[in-house]
């Protein structure tokens, strides 16, 4: 039988691990898809780590959207240095390259959300997180993914640690959805008044976000972040 691991308890051991050496201030090159998804995620682990932000995210299909989502991601971080809390926040804005995601995508396209066109776009995003932090001699990566409830912790875990193999370059396993998570990123979006989209980012996402709506009476409807 497969064991079960839970990557928030590993998250705690490390974390409580470097408290107790007193290695806080490490650097952590942190994948992020959006401010609110990332929201918690700064406030839990910057008083750990020396954080640098790198927002890249070629899945977003409109441009408009991307610029919309990366100026919010840019004036939270403002604000949260703005609070002197924990280490300073920097951040990377990686290439806006929409045909990446179209190229790993291709055949895929009907595929549900969740499913293998996902992981492949966790892949895409992820593997260039690696390589810059391979590249920029970061002791860590991660991505914020993980916090969403519509996203498969397991799957970029498995990812994460495949490329940590690759890059030789150590992958900080997580699940930021626990612990309230998900719901502290809520709240911090409201606190904010942080921009929250409705979909993941790209036009197949969209697309079955918009048939979802259609078939509920309210017109209500989770948001992905």
């Amino acid at each position: 039988m497969e064991t079960v691991r839970n990557f928030q308890k590993e998250l705690d051991k490390l974390l409580d691990g470097m408290v107790e050496r007193q290695e806080a201030g490490k650097r952590l090159f942190l994948h992020s898809c959006c401010a609110p998804c990332s929201s918690y995620v700064l406030e839990y682990i910057r008083t750990y780590f020396r954080i640098t932000v790198f927002y890249y995210n070629p899945n977003i299909s409109f441009e408009t959207e991307y610029q919309k989502r990366v100026a919010e991601q840019k004036r939270l971080i403002n604000a949260y240095n703005a609070q002197e809390t924990g280490y300073p926040i920097d951040i990377v804005e990686g290439d806006y390259e929409p045909q990446r995601f179209y190229d790993i995508a291709k055949g895929l396209e009907g595929c549900p959300e969740g499913g293998e066109r996902c992981f492949l776009c966790y892949e895409l995003r992820l593997r260039r997180t690696a390589e810059l932090a391979k590249a920029g001699g970061y002791d860590y990566f991660c991505t914020t993914l993980s916090i969403s409830p519509l996203k498969n912790a397991k799957k970029l875990n498995e990812i994460g640690e495949r490329l940590a193999e690759e890059y030789q370059v150590s992958w900080l396993a997580s699940d930021f959805k626990k612990k309230n998570g998900y719901k502290r990123s809520i709240e911090l979006s409201t606190q904010h008044q942080l921009y929250r989209q409705d979909y993941c980012g790209c036009v197949y996402s969209k697309e079955e976000r918009e048939r979802t709506k259609q078939k509920n009476d309210t017109g209500v409807i989770k948001t992905e972040c």
